[in-house]
């Protein structure tokens, strides 16, 4: 009998220990973004064409539970914007002049920009519909955009399109919403930023 209840003992014992580690395995982890791996492309588009160009990443984390992901916060430095398609050094000068103006991202006053994830729900395998909180200018709106998460044993990588209404964070620059008969002058409200985030265990 007791022989019986040594067993059962150390089996309890043996399941207790095996469900720690288990739960200890999938615990959740913060992974540290890599700025310099990490990329931001950003496209905008006019009625006469277009512009793109590159956003450094400021800071940034990614959390993990096992390989899936549920959060994350990232900050984008909004003075260091440049244009990649006008190889005129005025113009493209001039350009980014205009887009750290008032006209458009008011860079003096918010030099960053940041988004916060709120919700990542699986759609299949590592592929997620991710929504956040977007902050430019100080404003505030919910997005969701789909973002593909691939995880290895160093980290994780996550790339995706982030489209952005340029109208509801208050940049009003020959914008349709804003102003009527804008004619070849019309610039979308929308615009795109290619996201590529690095992180490291």
């Amino acid at each position: 009998m007791k022989s019986v209840k040594l067993f059962v003992a150390s089996l309890a014992v043996a399941l207790f220990v095996s469900s720690t580690v288990s739960a200890d395995d999938k615990k959740a982890a913060n992974l540290k973004v890599n700025t310099a791996k990490s990329e931001l492309t950003w496209l905008a588009k006019k009625v006469t064409g277009e512009h793109t160009g590159k956003i450094a990443l400021k800071e940034g984390s990614m959390t993990l539970d096992g390989t899936k992901l549920t959060g994350g916060k990232f900050v984008a430095d909004l003075t260091s914007i440049t244009c990649t398609d006008l190889t005129d050094k005025s113009y493209n000068e001039k350009l980014i002049g205009h887009l750290k103006s008032e006209d458009f991202f008011s860079v003096e006053k918010h030099p960053t920009a940041t988004f916060i994830v709120t919700k990542a729900t699986a759609k299949s395998a590592g592929v997620y519909d991710v929504t956040g909180d977007l902050t430019i200018k100080g404003i505030t709106k919910p997005v969701t955009f789909p973002v593909t998460v691939t995880t290895s044993a160093t980290g994780a990588e996550a790339t995706g399109k982030l489209i952005v209404d340029r109208s509801k964070f208050d940049i009003k620059y020959n914008s349709k919403s804003f102003f009527e008969n804008l004619g070849d002058k019309m610039i979308h409200d929308d615009f795109s930023i290619d996201v590529k985030l690095v992180a490291a265990k």
